[in-house]
């Protein structure tokens, strides 16, 4: 379980390194864009290879199935409700360096989104939460993590937290506030994470597949609806080269840590 919370947090920790990112330096919208298309084709390598893979290996079809679709309209539905409460695009905010950057936009509060940081909050805890259990249902399979997963984890929280931080200091949030909010988005992940290994420790192998295939489901939703169209706005008609070469990239790990 503790390995589980380690894991958990290193992914998490993203979310404080992106902070500290924005907070110590303007970042322009197309590096985030980019940055967010690469942990784009990451994370959906991920998915396939390790996440989906898994659980057909686990339990087949009908689990997976039911745990995809499951995970899918969970994040729909969670997106959906922090759309309305005041963040439409949860990951949308301006990093940028200078007004006469040609890729840099303004941030402009819509309804609640500059002025609610729960609602921002609540997003980054939507994304993170099947992330987290994925990496403690994958310590009980194999009885080591994913460390790809971990790793396009870990490079998709990056630019979420720089994006959403730099939107929230330019609309005037304490630097402090703002930090305080992505611990407690860690500390979640963090928990989330040995409550996944500790809670589902001799499970059997259908409800490990089901919910392998449920955070898979969730994550790639997630990737869909929100990383790829934001990338491909901030990032530019390029942001579709460097998704496949982050894709390229996960399964090269991939094979290389089988083949040691």
């Amino acid at each position: 379980m503790l390995a589980a919370a380690i894991w958990g947090f290193v992914a998490g920790s993203a979310l404080l390194l992106g902070g500290f990112m924005a907070l110590h330096r303007q970042w322009s919208t197309r590096a985030i864009g980019l940055f967010m298309a690469f942990g784009s084709g990451v994370l959906i390598s991920s998915v396939a290879f390790e996440l989906v893979e898994e659980a057909l290996e686990l339990g087949g079809g009908g689990p997976t199935t039911l745990g995809m679709t499951a995970g899918a309209l969970t994040f729909f539905g969670g997106d959906l409700l922090v759309s309305r409460r005041g963040r439409p695009h949860r990951q949308r905010g301006s990093a940028g360096s200078s007004p006469d950057d040609p890729q840099v936009e303004p941030v402009e509060p819509v309804g609640e989104e500059a002025s609610n940081p729960m609602a921002i909050v609540l997003g980054a805890v939507l994304d993170g939460v099947p992330e987290a259990a994925a990496i403690g249902i994958s310590l009980l399979d194999s009885g080591r993590v994913g460390g790809t997963f971990v790793i396009a984890v870990f490079l998709s929280n990056v630019p979420e937290a720089l994006s959403a931080t730099a939107g929230l200091a330019q609309s005037g949030r304490p630097p402090r506030t703002i930090m305080r909010m992505w611990w407690s988005v860690a500390a979640v992940s963090t928990l989330t994470a040995a409550a996944g290994y500790a809670l589902l420790d001799g499970a059997s192998d259908g409800a490990l597949a089901a919910l392998s295939a449920y955070a898979a489901g969730a994550v790639l939703t997630m990737v869909a609806s929100t990383m790829l169209p934001e990338a491909h706005r901030e990032g530019g008609p390029i942001s579709a080269l460097v998704t496949t070469g982050g894709f390229l990239l996960a399964v090269l790990i991939g094979s290389l840590a089988q083949a040691v």
